[in-house]
C-alpha cells in the first residue's frame, strides 16, 4: 500500500522517525473491534494487537489506539499480522462521553481533516442535536460542514435551510440527493488525495447510502427508516477507514444515539459566538441572561435578532460541561488516590 495515499506526510515521517526502533513501521488504523485493530502498511492490511507495554501504561481510553491514528509496529508480515507499541501525536480528533455513567472518552476519529456532519431534510433533523455535533467538532481541530440528505423528501426546504444557517455560522452546508444526484458534486471539493473526511451523524439519516456513492460500490448496506417516526436503523456497525478511488481517505461511523460533550469549552465559544459576542456587550461581567439591567443578549433576543431557544441550548451545554468537569476533577482524585494506595503496597512488600 502507498503510505501518501493514505495521508502520509513529511510531519507524520518526522513524528515515526523519532521513536521507531529497527524493524518497526509505521501503520494507520483502519478499524477497531474489541481492542484489535486492522492496519494499513507497507505490507498490507495486518491485523494487530497493542504490545503489553503500552496497555500496562494506559490509564484511559484515549491512550489506545482509534481509528484514523498513525501507530508505529512491529509486523509479522508472513503471518500478515503485528504489535502496536507506539501512538504518533494526534493533529485533531473527535471525541465524546462514552455512553452511560462512566466518566471516560471516547475518540470517534482521529486525524481527520474534514467533518461531515450528516443530517436528514425529513422529521428528524434535530438542531439542538446538530449544535452538539458542532460543539464537537470544533473542539476536535478538524473543520467542519454540514451535509443535509435527502433533499428531495423535503417539503419546506428554504425554512429548514434557514433554521440550520441560524446555527451554522461560519460553516458550509451543502444540501443533496442522491436520488436526484443534486448538490454531489460539492462534496468532492473536500475529498482530496492523502486528506481525511469523516462521516457523523444519527442513524437513518443517509450516511450508508453516501458512503457508496462515493466508494462507487455497495459498501454498506441501506436500510430503510422507520415510518413511525422518521428515525432511522442502525447500518454500520464498527468505525471503519475506507480508500475512496481518487485516494481521499473517508471513515464512516455508526448513528450515535447518545452525543455527550466531552472537554468542549473552545468548541461551545465557537458554535456560540454570536451570544458570547452579544455578552460582552452586557452591562454586567457576570450576568447571567436571565432577567439582569442592561443584558445585551435578551436585548437580542427582544428585537427578534436571537432566538429564545438558542440560548436555552447554550446554558444547557455550558451546565453539561460544568457538570462533566467536577466528575473529571472526582474521578481524577478517586485515580490519584488509587495509584498511591498501589505504590504503598508494593513499597511495603519489599
Amino acid at each position: 500500500m502507498e503510505l501518501t495515499h493514505i495521508g502520509f506526510n513529511d510531519k507524520v515521517k518526522e513524528a515515526f522517525e523519532k521513536i521507531a526502533k529497527v524493524n518497526q513501521i509505521i501503520g494507520r488504523i483502519s478499524l477497531e473491534h474489541k481492542r484489535i485493530y486492522r492496519v494499513w502498511t507497507v505490507y498490507g492490511e495486518l491485523l494487530c494487537e497493542v504490545s503489553g507495554k503500552l496497555a500496562y501504561g494506559a490509564q484511559s481510553r484515549e491512550e489506545y489506539p482509534a481509528v484514523g491514528d498513525w501507530v508505529i509496529l512491529t509486523p509479522r508480515s508472513a503471518e500478515a499480522k503485528g504489535t502496536i507499541t507506539n501512538i504518533l501525536p494526534r493533529k485533531s480528533k473527535f471525541s465524546r462521553k462514552v455512553a452511560g455513567n462512566n466518566t471516560e472518552e471516547q475518540i470517534v476519529a482521529a486525524n481527520v481533516d474534514t467533518i461531515f456532519l450528516v443530517n436528514s431534510l425529513n422529521e428528524d433533523l434535530n438542531i439542538r442535536r446538530l449544535e452538539r455535533y458542532v460543539t464537537l467538532t470544533w473542539e476536535s481541530g478538524a473543520s467542519p460542514v454540514i451535509v443535509l440528505t435527502k433533499a428531495d423528501l423535503a417539503a419546506d426546504l428554504s425554512e429548514k435551510l434557514r433554521v440550520v444557517e441560524s446555527v451554522a455560522l461560519g460553516i458550509p452546508v451543502i444540501t443533496i440527493s442522491v436520488v436526484n444526484n443534486t448538490g454531489l458534486d460539492q462534496l468532492k471539493t473536500y475529498l482530496h488525495p492523502g486528506k481525511t473526511v469523516a462521516l457523523l451523524g444519527s442513524s437513518g439519516v443517509g450516511k450508508s447510502t453516501l458512503t457508496n456513492y462515493l466508494c462507487g460500490y455497495e459498501k454498506q448496506e441501506v436500510q430503510e427508516i422507520r415510518d413511525t417516526d422518521a428515525k432511522g436503523r442502525h447500518t454500520t456497525t464498527n468505525r471503519e477507514m475506507v480508500l475512496l478511488p481518487n485516494n481521499a481517505i473517508l471513515i464512516d461511523t455508526p448513528g450515535m444515539r447518545e452525543l455527550q460533550l466531552w472537554n468542549s469549552e473552545e468548541g461551545i465559544s465557537n458554535s456560540f459566538s454570536e451570544i458570547e459576542e452579544l455578552a460582552a456587550s452586557c452591562k454586567f461581567r457576570d450576568c447571567q441572561h436571565e432577567k439582569e439591567m442592561g443584558c445585551a443578549v435578551k436585548l437580542a433576543i427582544e428585537q427578534g435578532e436571537l432566538e429564545e431557544e438558542r440560548l436555552q441550548s447554550y446554558k444547557k451545554l455550558l451546565r453539561e460541561l460544568a457538570f462533566l468537569e467536577r466528575r473529571q476533577d472526582k474521578k481524577a482524585k478517586s485515580d490519584e488516590k488509587k495509584k498511591w494506595k498501589s505504590t504503598t503496597k508494593q513499597f511495603r512488600k519489599r
